[in-house]
């Protein structure tokens, strides 16, 4: 069924009909259920009807057949809409399988997926695939289609492509494109973006912005471009300034901008009591974020902030809905809607105790639900272990650059003049610069400088986890950064720390050295493991994930290290490049 261009083909759809004419019987039968009603705002009584995966009535009637229809009394539950995740990036070394199943323990049932991974890892055709492939587990997913990489690629015009990138908008799991990370090349006059962008326009999906910190006229420009919404408001009055004009504006809280219950107080303060246009996200957050639930805590933090219970769970369902135009499937508990349904307690609590996905339980009195539980054979879609046939020697690791970057906070890098001899096998403990390289993960280039600012006591560090897929190593010690690498080899991928010597911690990402295969709760301790050992050894800042994805992020400033060289953020310049190996 899911297969099809149409998510129910003519048959189901008799089938459906046939049950409210009391011919068949319906699979599921929620009794004397207390639900939020998103058309009247208001918490009535029904009685809901499930086939496969789809409500097909909700009123006061009993079904006239009930041979094999599981009956649930919800007398002491409110039901509700499963929640929708509009901004993830699956890939936080997580992946979409492991991170979905996890989410929806939390009642997080649909997510609205980054692409890029995906993107710059699989030829189309595979891509493709395996997008149909995530369609049959029982969180449903869409995806946003990527305009630019985020960085500066070597072969960025191959990869975006007007093909590629045209074939991406086409596809019927393509909600929006965005994330417009790359609109300071559209203020500039590239025209192909804005191609893109009509593009999607024309195809009734949205543009997602990425604008932190623009002006009222940037953001009325990029709206006249075609922006829909954007996540990127730091306060209460960036919001409202969004709002006036004219965007939906998507209500950050993440682990490196958990901004929320600022958001909240301060709209209260400018007197905004209408959030139809607000909705919430997590913005792909690293797995230790999630340890304690998901959307279920954004809705939590606005009804503990004065936000009304049911504007609450709208932020986290309708509202999205009706903003991506798939109203008619989900966000609300109604006929017709696919059956993504949570049951909670008390309406103010929103995590619920039984789940249920694609009308399957995927949760249930609180217990996991293990015939749900689906594997996901990786292999299949390309995504193995990361084979590094090249080595890497002391000659590699030579240091002159004249300048180096330095960390202002998570994400944030500034140059900064080296002073200091680096020329040594070693440097001191004693100061928080380090050797720092980022290598293509086939060995063909690289480029050496010095870090200041994430550790002061880290020997040797490793990882395949970056925005472009290339290796990223750090340390005081050459030997122990050498350790640390050749690990990564025999482990496929990942994340390797080395201590005189000994290799002392690692987080093996064994799906193209990329995402973990682990579920979600052991990641959560792979993680936490790992950001105690850095903070123990210098890093001062609150998310070594995002520090490894951004080093060469070109849509921060104010210095990146990318494929091709140092890249000056603000001037759009290439201040040394990188070296051929």
């Amino acid at each position: 069924m899911l297969e099809q261009r149409y998510r129910w083909k003519n048959k189901h759809l008799r089938e459906h009909v046939a049950v409210l004419d009391g011919e068949k019987a319906p699979h599921v039968y929620l009794k004397n259920a207390t639900y939020l009603n998103q058309v009247v705002r208001k918490w009535l009584k029904a009685n809901i009807w499930i086939y496969d995966d789809r409500i097909v009535y909700v009123g006061d009637k009993e079904p006239l057949l009930l041979d094999g229809c599981e009956m649930v009394d919800c007398t002491d539950f409110y039901l509700v809409p499963g929640y929708i995740e509009p901004h993830a990036h699956p890939f936080q070394l997580y992946n979409p399988h492991t991170f979905s199943e996890y989410a929806s323990q939390y009642g997080t049932t649909t997510l609205i997926n980054d692409n890029m991974m995906i993107f710059l890892q699989l030829e189309k055709k595979k891509a493709f695939s395996l997008l149909k492939e995530l369609r049959n587990l029982p969180s449903t997913m869409y995806w946003w289609c990527r305009f630019d990489a985020q960085t500066e690629l070597l072969d960025e015009e191959t990869l975006f492509s007007h093909g590629n990138v045209k074939a991406w908008l086409e596809h019927d799991a393509i909600l929006q494109g965005g994330e417009l990370t790359g609109w300071p090349r559209l203020l500039d006059g590239d025209d192909m973006l804005l191609h893109w962008i009509q593009e999607a326009k024309r195809m009734r999906k949205q543009i997602e912005g990425h604008f932190p910190g623009a002006s009222e006229k940037t953001l009325a420009k990029m709206m006249l471009f075609g922006a829909d919404c954007d996540h990127e408001a730091m306060t209460g009055q960036e919001v409202y300034t969004r709002l006036l004009q004219g965007y939906t504006v998507s209500l950050r809280h993440s682990s490196i901008r958990p901004d929320l219950p600022k958001l909240v107080q301060e709209l209260k303060g400018l007197g905004v009591d209408y959030f139809e246009k607000l909705f919430l996200n997590t913005d792909g957050s690293p797995p230790s974020f999630y340890e304690n639930g998901m959307t279920d805590q954004l809705i939590k933090i606005c009804i503990d902030e004065g936000i009304s219970p049911i504007d609450a769970y709208n932020m986290a369902s309708i509202n999205i809905a009706r903003y991506y135009n798939i109203e008619y499937l989900h966000g609300n508990i109604a006929t017709g809607r696919v059956a993504n349904i949570n049951f909670l307690t008390e309406i103010e609590n929103p995590t619920p105790v039984s789940v249920m996905a694609k009308g399957k339980w995927v949760k249930k009195n609180g217990q996991a639900m293990e015939e749900t539980l689906n594997t996901f054979n990786w292999s299949d879609h390309g995504f193995g272990k990361l084979e590094i046939d090249w080595d890497l020697d002391m000659d590699d690791l030579q240091f002159s650059m004249p300048f180096g970057i330095e960390m202002v906070n998570d994400v944030i890098t500034k140059p900064y003049s080296v002073l200091r001899d680096v020329s040594d096998d070693e440097l001191s403990f004693e100061h928080n610069e380090c050797f720092f390289m980022l290598i293509d993960r086939n060995g063909k280039w690289q480029i050496n400088t010095v870090l200041k600012g994430f550790a002061n006591r880290l020997c040797g560090f490793a990882s395949t986890y970056s925005n472009t897929g290339d290796i990223v190593l750090i340390g005081k010690r050459k030997e122990d950064m050498i350790l640390a690498f050749n690990r990564l080899k025999e482990l496929g991928g990942g994340i390797v720390t080395a201590e005189n010597g000994e290799v002392i911690h690692e987080l093996p990402l064994t799906l193209q050295g990329l995402m973990s295969s682990e579920p979600m709760e052991v990641l959560i301790k792979q993680e936490n493991e790992l950001k105690q050992l850095l903070k123990d050894r210098g890093y001062k800042f609150s998310d070594p994930i995002y520090t490894l994805l951004f080093f060469s992020s070109t849509h921060l400033p104010y210095i990146r290290i990318t494929p091709r060289g140092m890249y000056d953020v603000m001037n759009k310049t290439v201040l040394f490049p990188s070296i051929m190996r």
